[in-house]
């Protein structure tokens, strides 16, 4: 049978690539992101590295690659809203408030050092990240040097440094001894007094190629001679962090932990909050009324926890850390209940900890809203649900596989077995694929 005369002159006006690679991935169950209930024996058509086309059944288009997920339960490739890319401070991969953490080092060393945790990030599923903070642009060289396929790692969105007030969460001086000479640009990328420094700091950021905005509204419980309680920077310095960056289309984040810099950030305009320890009802109020999202980042608080207890922190953050706990898995289910949009992110670096799937579920979460969380919700989060965090035609081909089905057991998600983006296969059968 001759095919259409339309399809023959689609392929004469419109060529496939030179070199177009079909795929077509058999899965056994489908979860697509979107919250749509699940889906069992389906088809995904891929073609270099885009979704064309999801199918009932298992069909097989001439000359496509077939992997074979028909045992398996297919996602899409898992999104971490809130990490440290490149920031150092141990195995968290984030800003340690350890000063023989902080010893010299280039930001060559941090380049490289990342280059490992990166790849590990891609494996255990996290096909997409974005990265809230890392000094001196070691974030940024670590998305081009994966974007331009030197080294393996999941997309990127990349905040550069977080905006911070002097002696805040976020002054790179904090601890250290004020008589030392300090490089003032550094700082002046950091550290910022008063709407008019905000502006120009969000601008620079934006020229030297961030993708987001982080600021520091509120004290921190890992840093050291700030109170978490407490709003470190003044309302018109929020307001000229988000003011700056919406016009130039960037998103903005706010670490903030207590109740004033929460509420306050809502209310001119955040488009998420991390962490939110002490957010209450009125709070949550705030979130929907704007749209905000919150990342909630509960594992990183337990795994202070567990540090403090075994006496490996300040005494200070010790306190701080273990009245936070208290608070926080009360916050998030509340947060839940109230129907706040949340997105998942856990700030803490690749490694054996992947709890806050099961830590979302202890505080109430559906496995489906986790799910969705980590993909669709991230997705929009990040401005990018049209690229990433569905299973559908159009979206790229970022992809994860669990053996098991995570709607019954969230912990599979901490069990990927099978990773692909971007259409390239990384890990397959729980080993790596050299690439």
């Amino acid at each position: 049978m001759k095919p259409p005369a339309a399809l023959l002159l689609a392929s004469l006006l419109f060529p496939a690539p030179a070199g177009a690679k079909d795929i077509v991935i058999h899965a056994g169950r489908l979860i697509d992101g979107t919250g749509a209930a699940l889906r069992s024996q389906v088809s995904i058509l891929i073609r270099n590295d885009k979704i064309t086309g999801i199918q009932a059944g298992f069909v097989t288009p001439p000359g496509a690659e077939v992997i074979d997920l028909s045992q398996s339960t297919v996602l899409p490739g898992l999104i971490d809203a809130h990490k440290h890319i490149g920031s150092g401070g141990g195995r968290r991969g984030g800003r340690s408030s350890d000063v023989v953490e902080r010893g010299p080092r280039t930001n060559l060393d941090a380049v490289l050092a990342a280059t490992g945790p990166v790849r590990q990030i891609l494996e255990e599923g996290f096909t997409s990240v974005r990265s809230v903070g890392a000094a001196d642009g070691i974030d940024i060289a670590l998305k081009h040097a994966v974007d331009s396929g030197v080294i393996p790692g999941p997309r990127m969105w990349v905040s550069l440094e977080p905006l911070s007030p002097a002696g805040g969460h976020g002054d790179p001086t904090n601890t250290l001894d004020p008589n030392l000479p300090f490089d003032p640009l550094r700082i002046a990328h950091s550290v910022v007094t008063g709407p008019v420094e905000v502006t120009l700091a969000v601008r620079e950021h934006h020229k030297r190629g961030a993708d987001l905005i982080k600021i520091m509204p509120s004290g921190g419980v890992l840093s050291t001679g700030d109170n978490p309680h407490l709003q470190l920077m003044t309302n018109e310095e929020i307001k000229a962090a988000i003011d700056a960056a919406h016009a130039l289309g960037m998103k903005v984040a706010a670490h903030a932990q207590g109740k004033e810099a929460i509420d306050n950030s809502l209310r001119l305009g955040i488009d998420s909050i991390e962490h939110g320890t002490y957010a209450d009802e009125a709070s949550f109020a705030l979130f929907k009324q704007h749209g905000a999202y919150l990342v909630p980042t509960i594992v990183v608080a337990m795994e202070t926890f567990d540090r403090a207890n075994a006496g490996q922190t300040s005494a200070d953050t010790a306190n701080k850390v273990r009245e936070a706990v208290q608070f926080k898995d009360k916050m998030v289910a509340a947060a839940y209940k109230s129907g706040v949009k949340i997105a998942f992110g856990t700030d803490v670096g690749p490694g054996p900890d992947l709890r806050e799937f099961s830590l979302l579920n202890k505080d109430g979460m559906s496995p489906m809203d986790i799910i969705k969380a980590a993909t669709h919700s991230a997705a929009d989060l990040i401005g990018a649900a049209d690229q990433i965090g569905s299973v559908q035609e159009g979206r790229y081909a970022d992809l994860v596989a669990t053996p098991g089905d995570p709607l019954t057991d969230i912990t599979q998600l901490e069990h990927v077995q099978f990773v692909m983006k971007g259409g390239v296969v990384y890990k397959m059968g729980g080993k790596r694929v050299a690439q």
